[in-house]
């Protein structure tokens, strides 16, 4: 894992130019219609077919942005967004702006499909002391304390805390509605709008009664 530090760094040099090209394309580029979001690939997860957003410049993206500033779409332009294991990653603060920015960039019947660590079943696992659910990263620890605390907080990149109710919350307060929760890598009820097989084969999962991942998907009325 890359250092705090560095990130933080990385992230107050270049954000007055991720701003702009987030400006730009939004103001220039954005087409009116038809997107599909893909928020944070990371270095492994680049999906074709999809507008691919991050803020590493060291991995194969389609735009350069920083998902703590404002999402750079038009009002109506997106069909999809697709998220996974990213959410957590931002402020607390900012999580409801981002549903609201997400519902008000998609058409009428655009949907989202969000994934975080499940702190739920982690605190459920916790306290039947089920050590083996816990993996080691990133860091080793021994106890199941020290287990926990990986997986809520990831050596401090974990900004919150998220489960069913607080996921519902978000959505239902930014107006979605059709609030349905999933298993990672199997199911969907965003088909037609472009969560297919390609999208779930990037979801893992080990446990599907507890499952480390909670999915929410939604739609915009």
């Amino acid at each position: 894992m890359i250092p705090r530090a560095l990130k933080s760094g990385y992230y107050f040099l270049l954000q007055y130019p991720m701003r702009f090209n987030g400006w730009f394309y939004k103001t220039i580029k954005c087409p009116s219609s038809g997107l599909k979001v893909h928020l944070g690939p990371g270095q492994k997860n680049y999906l074709p077919g999809w507008l691919n957003l991050d803020a590493n410049l060291t991995t194969k993206i389609d735009l350069w942005a920083d998902l703590r500033n404002s999402l750079p779409f038009r009002d109506g332009s997106v069909d999809v967004f697709y998220s996974h294991h990213v959410i957590e990653h931002l402020p607390d603060a900012v999580l409801q702006s981002k549903f609201e920015e997400m519902f008000k960039s998609l058409r009428s019947g655009g949907g989202i499909r969000m994934g975080a660590p499940h702190v739920g079943n982690a605190c459920h696992k916790y306290l039947e002391k089920d050590y083996a659910w816990f993996s080691n990263f990133p860091d080793a620890r021994d106890s199941i304390g020290g287990k926990l605390t990986n997986f809520i907080f990831c050596r401090g990149e974990h900004l919150t805390a998220l489960d069913e109710s607080y996921l519902a919350e978000l959505a239902t307060k930014a107006g979605f509605v059709d609030i349905k929760f999933c298993l990672p890598s199997k199911e969907t009820t965003l088909t037609e709008i472009g969560i297919d097989s390609t999208v779930l084969s990037l979801e893992m999962e080990s446990d599907f009664e507890y499952t480390h991942t909670v999915i929410l998907e939604a739609k915009k009325p």
